[in-house]
């Protein structure tokens, strides 16, 4: 596990000690990723630059690694869990190995297949391959996109990166993409390939690319995470559900160092943690919460830990220290991100590390086998399918003159509107008209739909649950779950690892038919089911919460100072008339309508802003702060 930069100069060049000073620079911004080790590697054409987290302590596993007589060279980020069969294929083969390192398995599986080797990697990467002899650079990103890999064209080439703070060091300046701050209003997030900062994108998962020096890359997609269900018995499916985890589990497990899991009070991570401690009875399990009643899973998760037999070490977190820690939080993110829960998950992540180096967690089990509250609207919605087309448009009509707040209104238009048209993803912010009211330039050919129209047209015969998910699959999970699973836990130096989000688990997963997703009046109704003998039953049917955050009273009471001071003293009101959003926190606070997640979306913004547009925090306090918090934690 580590992080890494990486730059292909235009044309051959002698390089200079301030150019290898740039890289050195680069890469210390992100020891936090790899505290344990560094590397580099230069020529005339390419600067790779390494930190390294030791997690398995394989001979020979310093990067950048060399391979068949330095023909090839390698930086990569993540665990590839098949290695070992992997390698002893290849030995068979006749490839001949130096270490005994996943990194030099990946080159003699690129050595022998080329790009196509990206395929039989089961794990979770990001891959740069510089090959001298064709003086061609390959890269690759896994199929979820659990690791991040930024690039960005520069005067001198392109650099690529672990974090996007990196390449912004080899910026004149960061200027806000004002398309992406569109969609950000809607989705909480930037959806990928694009980010904040004009000219930096995100290689996006499941894709590999190649380019010679003063080229552009080229991408090739080698993976797409479609769903394809199979009518199978449902007994049979349950026990391929129940196996396939548990050998999840178990090669995500595969470590020399301390491995522990998050446990909240939900049916995912409970399953993990089940299937784990079969593995090490004395695994530790983490969890947090927060002082306000009603906002903590605390006491569910220590009932589960006790049930299971294992030990749980958990956390309350204040509004003061929540607040407080939102700028390193946000630093961490590289790019703004309005999910309230990414805080907890930083705490959470920063209690594990003082005890393990590696934690499992649940993510990517509500999109896998259908987990989200909101897959069911198809269902309660079904009343509307056989309403000839004038009707709807009349009920339609209906609906927009109801006022808001009138019981009713919101399902006759859900039930009057298009699901392409309604659903963009697990979150949706604010509405076009809303943008157009709060952003100075809005661009009135830049919606929402310009990203899930796309999709919706790829799966356009599919189940609209199955639609569902595939959307938040490819804007939701690799633009907000794992986007913050990744910075969070990576800001404390402790790897996570997603069982759920294993290749062999989708290949079970996406064959389910919809019906087994959302039956008994509940999601994830099949895995439920066949996970009765392993969870403890006060979970198994337990509404799911996710990261409840307080913000909604917090911004009423203990925040809106806070909030206030930020939007007034934030220096963009070149890009957002800031009194829509003070009229809306005033409002807020008077209990007249629940705002709280559109402006907890501008503060965030405004956040991001400050700390990498304005300069307003100092970004080597934030390090040294980070760095003297994990000397406490090693200590």
């Amino acid at each position: 596990m580590c992080g890494f930069i990486g730059l292909i100069r235009n044309e051959e060049t002698e390089l200079t000690e301030q150019s290898k000073d740039l890289v050195k620079q680069q890469n210390d911004i992100i020891t936090n990723r790899g505290p344990d080790d560094e590397g580099f590697y230069f020529d005339s054409y390419i600067s790779f630059a390494f930190r390294r987290l030791s997690i398995i302590d394989l001979e020979g596993g310093h990067q950048p690694l060399p391979y068949e007589n330095d023909r090839y060279w390698i930086v990569y980020n993540g665990e590839i869990y098949n290695y070992v069969e992997l390698r002893t294929d290849l030995i068979n083969d006749g490839y001949e190995f130096a270490t005994n390192s996943d990194t030099e398995v990946i080159l003699a599986m690129y050595a022998k297949y080329g790009e196509e080797a990206f395929k039989y990697l089961r794990g979770m990467f990001a891959i740069l391959i510089w090959d001298k002899e064709e003086e061609l650079l390959v890269g690759a990103r896994d199929e979820f996109g659990i690791k991040p890999l930024f690039y960005s064209r520069q005067e001198e080439g392109v650099y690529f990166s672990s974090e996007k703070k990196s390449i912004g060091l080899a910026m004149d300046q960061q200027t806000v993409d004002s398309e992406s701050l569109q969609h950000y209003l809607s989705f909480q997030f930037v959806p990928e390939p694009k980010t904040m900062t004009e000219g930096v994108h995100k290689v996006e998962p499941g894709h590999s690319f190649k380019m010679k020096p003063g080229d552009e890359p080229v991408f090739k997609r080698y993976f797409h995470a479609r769903f394809t269900p199979v009518q199978t018995e449902k007994k049979k499916l349950m026990k391929q559900i129940r196996d396939v985890m548990f050998d999840s589990v178990n090669v995500h497990m595969r470590s020399d160092v301390p491995v522990g899991s998050f446990l909240s009070g939900g049916i995912d991570s409970t399953i993990i943690v089940a299937m784990a401690k079969e593995l090490n009875p004395n695994i530790k399990t983490f969890s947090v919460g927060f002082e306000r009643e009603g906002y903590s899973e605390i006491d569910v998760a220590q009932e589960s830990a006790e049930e299971l037999g294992v030990e749980n070490i958990s956390y309350v977190i204040s509004a003061e220290e929540y607040v407080k820690n939102l700028p390193k939080i946000m630093w961490h993110n590289d790019d703004p991100l309005a999910d309230p829960a990414c805080v907890p998950l930083y705490f959470v992540g920063r209690e594990a590390s003082k005890h393990v180096k590696v934690a499992l967690s649940g993510e990517g089990a509500d999109e896998l086998f259908g987990g989200y509250n909101i897959y069911r609207e198809p269902e309660s919605l079904k009343v509307f399918d056989s309403i000839p087309g004038p009707a709807k448009e009349l009920l339609q009509r209906v609906a927009k003159v109801i006022p808001e707040g009138v019981r009713g209104k919101s399902f006759l238009e859900r039930g009057t509107t298009q699901l392409s048209e309604r659903y963009i993803g697990n979150a949706k912010m604010f509405e076009e008209q809303e943008k157009k009211n709060l952003l100075k330039q809005y661009n009135e050919q830049s919606t929402y739909q310009n990203f899930t129209n796309p999709l919706y047209r790829e799966v356009e015969n599919a189940h609209p649950v199955n639609q569902m998910q595939y959307v938040d699959i490819h804007t939701w999970l690799r633009g907000d779950i794992l986007l913050k699973a990744d910075r969070m836990t990576m800001a404390h130096s402790l790897e996570l690892r997603v069982p759920f989000l294993d290749q062999e688990v989708f290949r079970v997963a996406s064959s389910i038919p919809t019906d087994y997703k959302i039956a008994n009046g509940t999601t994830k109704s099949i895995l439920r089911e066949a996970m009765e003998t392993v969870v403890p039953p006060h979970v198994l049917n337990r509404k799911k919460l996710g990261f409840p955050v307080p913000i909604k009273h917090w911004l009423r009471h203990e925040l809106y100072d806070w909030a206030m001071v930020l939007i007034r003293n934030s220096q963009t009101s070149h890009l957002l008339d800031k009194t829509v959003i003070e009229k809306m926190l005033t409002a807020h606070r008077e209990g007249k309508n629940d705002y709280s997640r559109k402006i907890w979306t501008v503060l965030m913004f405004m956040l991001w802003h400050q700390i990498f547009v304005e300069g307003v925090y100092d970004i080597t306090e934030l390090q040294k702060e980070e760095s003297q918090e994990s000397k406490l934690i090693m200590n």
